[in-house]
């Protein structure tokens, strides 16, 4: 019998290497299974102690109802492992009806697991819904109902005119992101006033904000950082009516809003 060739044994030698990678592969595999598997549960855990202690002011899954929506949150997005959270559940805030929660450290850290996969998931909704949902799938709503609601209960013409800022507004974005714009617009930063013990006023563009800590960027460029609790702090939101509309428009409402805007081409 000849021996093999060059070209055979390259072969063999090709296929002990691919039969291999698999191996190592499946290990580390493995742990990344595990690890997701933990986060998982952790977060599961830690859906059922929020829906049952924080879902009747926040929410169900955290995106607000008589209280704030937590998945957008600065103190959420900027929480490592429950740090941030963990301070404002058990101490609360009485001023604004929060009561404190005794919670463990475990169950901190798995509200806070829970949180961070929410606002994950929010996250990257905006980048597979164009490929899921082309403009004939988001058509939905009624053109003319988006109208009358635009000129009437939603006041959308105190601020907007479909003349003005909104003018051929459905070519300057993608369907997907004009719909997301309605509910969660962009491009305008809060002003803020703050004055310190002494009675020394600040104003400027905010740049941080949550329960503890404000900052702002003052007109020389200036930054400055403030504890809450101890200065007096005025917001100027642009967006404010935007964010009033989160508890009260239904999601026809936004349907057939969107139906509308997108007849302004």
């Amino acid at each position: 019998m000849r021996p093999p060739g060059r070209r055979a044994c390259a072969k063999a030698i090709a296929f002990v290497v691919v039969a291999a990678c698999p191996v190592y592969l499946a290990a580390q595999d493995a742990d990344d299974i595990r690890q997701q598997q933990a986060n998982a549960a952790s977060a599961s855990a830690g859906k059922e102690l929020f829906q049952q202690n924080c879902g009747f002011c926040h929410g169900p899954d955290g995106r607000g109802s008589s209280g704030p929506d937590l998945i957008r949150s600065a103190l959420v997005s900027h929480d490592v492992n429950g740090n941030m959270i963990g301070l404002v559940v058990r101490n609360g805030r009485r001023q604004k009806g929060m009561p404190a929660f005794g919670f463990s450290d475990v169950q901190v850290h798995q509200i806070a697991d829970f949180l961070h996969s929410e606002a994950e998931m929010a996250s990257t909704v905006a980048r597979r819904l164009p490929l899921e949902y082309p403009l004939e799938k988001l058509l939905v709503g009624n053109a003319e109902a988006g109208r009358t609601y635009f000129k009437g209960e939603g006041k959308c013409s105190k601020c907007h005119s479909p003349e003005g800022d909104l003018a051929h507004i459905a070519t300057k974005y993608k369907p997907i992101d004009l719909q997301s714009r309605i509910a969660f617009p962009s491009g305008a930063n809060p002003s803020v006033t703050v004055w310190d013990a002494s009675g020394r006023k600040f104003e400027g563009e905010q740049v941080y904000a949550d329960e503890f800590v404000v900052s702002l960027r003052d007109g020389s460029g200036w930054a400055r950082t403030w504890n809450r609790a101890l200065v007096k702090v005025e917001v100027q939101d642009p967006l404010a009516a935007h964010v009033a509309l989160l508890s009260t428009y239904t999601d026809k409402n936004i349907h057939d809003l969107f139906a509308y805007l997108e007849t302004l081409k």
